[in-house]
């Protein structure tokens, strides 16, 4: 890990599950849902949290392991559907970014989402916390042709939010995230609080800073864009 120059920085992008918004608790949900109406026992909490960052078809994978999970298959599209449905009856953000939101607000310093969720998956939940009027960019999976870990999705941020690549700080909770945040020329930080399986290790990703906890995260987003003494 680098040490971020201090105030260098001007604006912060996020992905969303798993770094922002703590999302498990109805992704999960819904898949434990749907295991016991197919006569299936369902994965133990822990362990689904653990995979919400792969997304549904990664899930799916996890709890029906004798399936095969296509994009465009009935399984996929149930749990979609079913998913659409509660989207955000437990998620919220992490406890303590109300306050690193808050005062990158009170800064007027740009923050957006970057994330492989597809917008109408992602912008209930914005709407719903009420994040949307406040956010200054959100590139969702099917923004664009192309999905992280490639770069274009955070360049695409950037261009909305009128900032360039090398003075923002990108968040994620997978390597993925580090690795297209670092390909777009950003500084990142792992969130290790997120949804990680227990066979992966944020020491392994090459980001700049890992942030144990939000608490830690808060500290380290606000000193790298001088808003702390």
């Amino acid at each position: 890990m680098t040490r971020l120059p201090d105030g260098k920085y001007n604006a912060v992008l996020f992905d969303l599950d798993g770094t922002l918004v703590d999302t498990a608790p109805d992704m999960v949900g819904v898949l434990q849902e749907l295991q016991r109406d197919r006569g299936v026992e369902p994965v133990p909490y822990e362990i689904g949290r653990s995979h919400v960052s792969h997304g549904a078809v990664g899930l799916l994978t996890l709890a029906f392991p004798e399936e095969n999970v296509t994009a465009q298959g009935p399984l996929l599209c149930e749990y979609i559907n079913r998913y659409a449905n509660s989207v955000c009856s437990r998620t919220q953000l992490f406890a303590g970014l109300d306050d690193l939101i808050d005062r990158l607000d009170t800064a007027a310093c740009p923050w957006g989402v970057v994330t492989n969720k597809p917008a109408h998956l992602t912008e209930p939940i914005l709407e719903q916390l009420e994040l949307a009027d406040r956010i200054a960019a959100v590139v969702s999976g099917d923004t664009l042709p192309t999905r992280k870990p490639d770069p274009a999705q955070l360049l695409h941020a950037c261009e909305i939010m009128g900032v360039v690549a090398e003075e923002t700080i990108y968040v994620g909770d997978a390597k993925r995230d580090v690795e297209a945040g670092h390909r777009a020329g950003m500084a990142t930080i792992a969130a290790a609080y997120g949804y990680i399986p227990a066979d992966d290790d944020p020491q392994h990703w090459d980001a700049d800073l890992i942030a144990a906890d939000t608490e830690e995260l808060t500290r380290m987003v606000l000193k790298a864009v001088n808003l702390v003494p």
